[in-house]
């Protein structure tokens, strides 16, 4: 059996020495502090290197410990068979024993500490980042599509839809709080047709497979793909037994979906994996108080067509491109105007190293909002989930992880219901997803 010291410090490698690659982080860490400075935050690594270099000293020592227990334990035997005293020795290998005890209880601690020091450690953006502290500094890579000119006063969502009846936020209040909807009728059916049509462009145009998924998860998932512990104020919880552990309602389908590559080591034949997902998807929006309180931007239950991929390290970027564009593809489908941007390092998400934000273009708002975020994670969730797979030499290897949203469902029927107006109140029904809709050209109207 391994001696205890050992056996926590490989337990520690597996499970927490995996955010970053750690030869990197401890031959490299002014590099790494500096990129990650591009953020907006420079990381202390002088509290890294205090508990490394403590981790070594102490990790020496009970290794020279055990040596020591061991060559007395045999000595003891020696002088035992011969029948002499062995006093003295027994003496010793108690003392070692204790010294022994603390030394491991101390580097069981040690090790907590790293833990949660690199836990909060997020992930280096990729070079082609461009440098900005926030949303102001994201770039814009290219338009398509001209928003409308309207000869009439448009109006937003919330308006069209309380008018016809087909969205009702004073229901959902009654029922659930603030930052819900109930939809009624054609535009519960306009909702079910956008994420139909998600799901059959991904799975037949686009090679994705489809997934269904728990919407809770435990706490292992979230860690993987970054959620925890930095964001666990953005999650609603749910409690169990007195024995068990929590759960927690999916923020996203990325979770559970790219969970499923969570300890498995993969065939090289097998990546690229493509999985496409449709979830509701549950945030407390605990740091948006007061931002986009009217309508149906920014709500605790909201639906999701998600895009995930896991490919190999040298395809990753390439992939990106690819998901963006399966992402653009439904957005031109529905001939709704967009705009591709790349976030600046300092509005990267905690576990992304290279994010596209799509925008579409919301009338109601004259504006252009958020309507799908993807995004290369690179080998960061990898290594939190332990997912890997075996590269042209047979060694296994961290895999490159990716998702995207494609699109967000609630936000897909707002620009829709924005754009497609009529001067009526009545909603044009893009040729697109007549299909779905019964062969209805249009919804409400006065």
């Amino acid at each position: 059996m391994r001696d205890a010291p050992l056996r926590i410090i490989n337990h520690f490698i597996v499970t927490v020495f995996i955010m970053l690659d750690i030869q990197w982080l401890r031959a490299h860490p002014e590099e790494i502090a500096e990129r990650l400075s591009a953020r907006g935050k420079r990381p202390d690594f002088s509290v890294f290197a205090a508990l490394e270099n403590e981790r070594k000293t102490l990790q020496t020592r009970t290794q020279e410990l055990q040596n020591r227990r061991n060559t007395c334990s045999k000595q003891i035997g020696v002088l035992k068979g011969r029948g002499e005293n062995a006093d003295a020795l027994f003496s010793e290998v108690a003392a070692v024993k204790s010294e022994l005890e603390a030394a491991e209880a101390r580097l069981s601690a040690l090790l907590a500490e790293l833990e949660t020091w690199l836990s909060a450690l997020p992930n280096v953006p990729h070079e082609s980042v461009p440098i900005g502290e926030g949303e102001k500094d994201n770039v814009e890579i290219r338009r398509w599509g001209a928003p409308r000119d309207c000869a009439f006063p448009a109006l937003d969502h919330v308006d069209l839809g309380e008018r016809s009846g087909g969205m009702d936020f004073a229901a959902a209040a009654k029922i659930s709080g603030a930052r819900f909807v109930v939809l009624k009728g054609v535009w519960a059916r306009l909702s079910r047709a956008l994420i139909q049509l998600m799901l059959d462009t991904h799975t037949a145009a686009h090679g994705y497979t489809e997934i269904y998924a728990p919407y809770l998860v435990n706490r292992e998932s979230l860690f993987g793909t970054g959620q925890l512990p930095k964001f666990e104020a953005d999650l609603f919880r749910a409690p169990r037994g007195e024995n068990e552990a929590p759960l927690y309602l999916i923020p996203t389908a990325e979770v559970p979906v790219t969970n499923l590559a969570r300890g498995e080591i993969f065939p090289l034949e097998a990546l690229p994996l493509k999985f496409v997902c449709h979830t509701p998807c549950f945030r407390s929006e605990a740091g948006s108080a007061g931002r986009d309180t009217r309508g149906m931007i920014r709500q605790h239950q909201f639906e999701k067509v998600e895009l995930v991929q896991v490919t190999h390290p040298d395809a990753s970027m390439t992939a990106l491109e690819e998901l963006t564009r399966h992402a653009e593809t439904i957005l031109e489908m529905l001939e709704l105007p967009y705009r591709r941007v790349a976030l600046c390092a300092g509005d990267l998400g905690f576990s992304a190293a290279k994010t596209y934000d799509l925008e579409v273009w919301l009338p109601g708002q004259k504006a252009y909002r958020e309507i799908s975020s993807c995004s290369n994670f690179e080998a960061f969730q990898a290594r939190r989930m332990q997912a890997r797979f075996r590269n042209e030499k047979g060694r296994p290897e961290f895999p490159h992880t990716l998702n995207g949203s494609a699109l967000a469902v609630g936000r897909a029927l707002v620009a829709v219901v924005e754009n497609y107006q009529n001067a009526d109140g009545s909603v044009a029904i893009p040729e697109v997803l007549r299909p779905y809709m019964g062969g209805a050209e249009k919804i409400g109207g006065i």
